[in-house]
């Protein structure tokens, strides 16, 4: 099938990404929600590291479709109706102006554990008749982890929000980096190994489907709540560049 990818630039939508295609589908377009601010109230989509997806079509040589978030989480009850307003009505938007350009017939989504998110775009999907391919729904969170470390993917952690977790300390790390830390604070704290309690959100600088890689020239770190038990930090590029891969 021709698939389009909801890329948000974590790990998880590009490990989708290979996952459709490892199974003979073929990636014809990206799609991104864009946010108005880098921390934004939204129950459905990552902010932080924005303003670097642009690159990601030239590194995959697709064209790139992006949508800019109006709406607000109004309707918050796990199963959802098309409301006026919702956040989710802008993904509907973005989705049917990708239908209207390209061919498409499904839509790889990087979903883990989230009904939340799930449902609202199985919703959006249903009502434009498009498939939806989620390749790592309820998978096992430390082996899915390993599984995208050793699968090519390198991401570094851009945003931290958990007991456990400092800025100073995580911010920019690799997953490679990260994940010994994650299964301790999993024994620990409960914390989600893959980040879907929101612990941490993640940024994708290289993968198997790239033809070149990104890299991060400057950045800045941006604490965005200083809670002495859970600080709440992002990493905000400042400059993002694509090198040919070696």
């Amino acid at each position: 099938m021709k698939v389009v990818a909801l890329i948000s630039g974590g790990k998880d939508s590009c490990y989708n990404m290979m996952q459709c295609v490892a199974d003979g589908h073929e990636i014809v377009a990206l799609a991104h929600m864009m946010p108005k601010k880098d921390e934004m109230d939204s129950y459905m989509y990552q902010s932080v590291g924005h303003e670097a997806l642009n690159l990601y079509a030239e590194a995959m040589g697709l064209p790139l479709y992006q949508q800019e978030i109006e709406g607000a989480p109004l309707k918050q009850t796990l199963d959802y109706q098309q409301t006026s307003g919702d956040e989710v009505e802008d993904l509907f938007n973005l989705l049917s102006k990708v239908k209207n350009s390209v061919d498409i017939e499904a839509v790889s989504v990087g979903a883990i554990f989230s009904d939340y998110q799930r449902l609202r775009v199985e919703n959006v999907c249903k009502r434009l008749n498009l498939e939806v391919f989620s390749y790592l729904w309820h998978k096992n969170q430390e082996k899915l982890l390993q599984e995208i470390i050793t699968s090519g993917v390198h991401a570094i952690i851009i945003k931290v929000a958990a007991l456990g977790l400092e800025p100073e300390v995580h911010l920019g790390m690799s997953l490679e980096e990260i994940y010994p830390h994650m299964i301790a604070m999993n024994k620990q704290y409960g914390l989600n190994i893959c980040g879907e309690g929101g612990e941490f959100e993640s940024f994708t600088l290289d993968c198997p489907l790239f033809k070149k890689r990104l890299e991060i020239k400057e950045k800045e770190t941006i604490i965005h709540a200083d809670n002495a038990f859970a600080p709440v930090g992002y990493l905000k590029f400042k400059k993002v560049e694509l090198c040919e891969k070696k």
